[in-house]
């Protein structure tokens, strides 16, 4: 996906407040309104979900603020997953979707991700027309702003609480079993599966133990959550569980713990679901889709067991698009985004992690009997914090290059789409070697940012 000056590879995202305002909400609602209102010649409805963040209400109300300026309708999902808005944009009709949340970040940031009729994230036209009117360079009508509805034509707000809980539903029904003699541990990173993922797997008959499940609008992702899995590993060896879950705080991600404690990453759980699919003769073409960033060892693996890899770009999606393209079914990334094209259009943590337990439930063994066959290379990834992500990128490159050819090692390196960083991944042979690589571009970019830039 073709990023922006505002849009990343996973929505508008930075620190609420500064980066993004209610300004800035205001006016995407303004021209989501006009947009599809002018397309269809009729009034626009659009679905909005929340994360549990302090600022999301600020945003969500001046969102639904500029929808309904523009004369459209704004329905609201209240705190629910961006999954969840994608599923109900697709089966209830709406026009679009769209989510506030930041994700995996602390809870300072925050951000807007935007989604089709189809439950796919949007691209294009309409985030290029909304960029454009934040910098003040768009004006539809010849100088004349986009026109504030009148009287009847004034959009409305409504309450969709019934959205989420046919989500919900939706999740309960996938499950082909019961999970009654199973212990799961639910880390729900005090964010918007807080409340979703132990009404689901309660209702599926697990015995649940939730921590990450008391959002303050402060805490999201605060030392728990999927990239902060010690908490739930702790919890899972203490007391006895068969395994673990861990979203993000939009709940579009999951990483698992296995009995032992040990973390299964997107990786594992890719491999996981991949030989689970197949069995079942459920993984069309024998395909697995996977980005750039995954472990080399998975490639391997899933060949060994005879399961073909596709590898994408970063971003769930690319992941779908790929799938699209190559007509798999099973995609997905390192950081714990799968997608199961069946039953969703992006990534779902929820869905992650009922598949999961129904192949545990179905192969009768424990979580770490699962992955046996999954061999995992070294590797070492960093983020490397800085306020000029794609210059930093770009400068080290070449000692990137060279280091690889020069020690063997496969290296990435590029701007985070979600953050003012820069992802280093190494991998190779021997994790001490892939370790000092990243130390020496981390230090190189350091180094660079110090300097000031060359003159024109």
């Amino acid at each position: 996906m073709k990023t922006g000056k505002y849009f990343g590879t996973d929505g508008f995202r930075g620190e609420a407040g500064s980066a993004i305002t209610a300004e800035h909400a205001y006016k995407a609602g303004r021209v989501i309104g006009w947009y599809f209102g002018a397309r269809i010649g009729a009034r626009c409805r659009a679905v909005i979900g929340k994360d549990t963040r302090l600022s999301s209400y600020m945003l969500e109300y001046s969102i639904a603020a500029g929808l309904t300026a523009s004369g459209a309708d704004a329905y609201i999902m209240h705190v629910t997953t961006t999954a969840s808005v994608s599923y109900i944009a697709r089966c209830d009709g709406f026009d679009c979707g769209i989510m506030i949340s930041a994700s995996h970040n602390a809870y300072a940031d925050n951000g807007i991700k935007l989604i089709n009729s189809q439950g796919e994230k949007l691209t294009g036209e309409l985030i290029a027309l909304i960029e454009s009117y934040f910098d003040g360079d768009f004006i539809p009508f010849g100088g004349v702003d986009i026109p504030f509805a009148r009287g009847e034509k004034i959009g409305r707000t409504v309450d969709y609480v019934s959205g989420r809980n046919r989500y919900i539903g939706h999740l309960i029904a996938l499950s082909t079993c019961s999970y009654k003699s199973l212990k799961v541990g639910l880390d729900g990173a005090n964010g918007s599966a807080f409340n979703i993922a132990r009404s689901v797997f309660d209702a599926l008959g697990a015995k649940t133990r939730a921590i990450g499940c008391s959002p303050d609008g402060t805490n999201v992702n605060r030392n728990v959550g999927s990239t902060n899995i010690g908490a739930l590993s702790e919890l899972t060896v203490a007391e006895g569980l068969d395994i673990g879950f861990a979203f993000d705080g939009d709940a579009d991600r999951c990483i698992a713990v296995d009995e032992r404690g040990r973390e299964l990453t997107g990786d594992e759980i890719l491999y996981i679901c991949a030989e689970f699919l197949k069995e079942r003769g459920e993984l069309n073409k024998n395909l697995v889709v996977c980005t750039v960033m995954s472990n080399g060892g998975l490639k391997k693996s899933l060949e060994a067991a005879g399961i073909g890899v596709e590898i994408c770009g970063v971003g769930d999606s690319e992941v779908y698009a790929t799938m699209a393209k190559t007509g798999a079914v099973l995609g997905g990334e390192r950081s714990g985004h799968v997608v199961f094209s069946k039953y969703e259009s992006t990534g779902d943590g929820l869905v992650t992690a009922i598949m999961i337990m129904e192949a545990l439930v179905e192969k009768k063994c424990p979580v770490s009997e699962l992955v046996k066959g999954y061999k995992a290379l070294p590797q070492v990834t960093v983020s490397v914090p800085t306020d000029d992500k794609k210059r930093a990128a770009s400068e080290v490159r070449e000692l990137a290059f060279e280091l690889s050819r020069r020690l063997n090692v496969r290296i990435i390196v590029r701007p985070s789409g979600t953050e003012n960083a820069v992802r280093i991944m190494a991998e190779g042979e021997d994790e001490k070697i892939c370790g000092r690589v990243c130390e020496i571009l981390t230090g190189k970019i350091a180094e660079n940012l110090t300097r000031p830039e060359k003159d024109c």
